[in-house]
C-alpha cells in the first residue's frame, strides 16, 4: 500500500522542544511522525485504529512504559 499524500501537519499541542509529535489525514487514514524528523517514518492509522489508540492514551491503558 503507498503511504498517502499527508500534507497540513499539525503540531500536538502536548509537544515541546524535546518531544514534537505532528499529525495530518489524508484519504481517511491518519499519519504521525516525529517533527524534527519530517522526512522520516510515518505511522499510518485508519480511523478505527486512531480511535482505539487516542482512546488508549486518554484513559491510561496506553503509556509509553507498556
Amino acid at each position: 500500500m503507498a503511504t498517502p499524500a499527508f500534507t497540513n501537519w499539525h503540531k500536538s499541542n502536548h509537544s515541546d522542544d524535546a518531544g514534537c509529535v505532528e499529525v495530518a489525514e489524508a484519504d481517511g487514514l491518519i499519519g504521525v511522525r516525529d517533527s524534527k524528523d519530517p522526512g522520516g517514518p510515518i505511522l499510518t492509522f485508519n480511523r478505527h485504529e486512531w480511535t482505539a489508540f487516542t482512546a488508549g492514551i486518554t484513559d491510561g491503558t496506553l503509556t509509553p512504559e507498556g
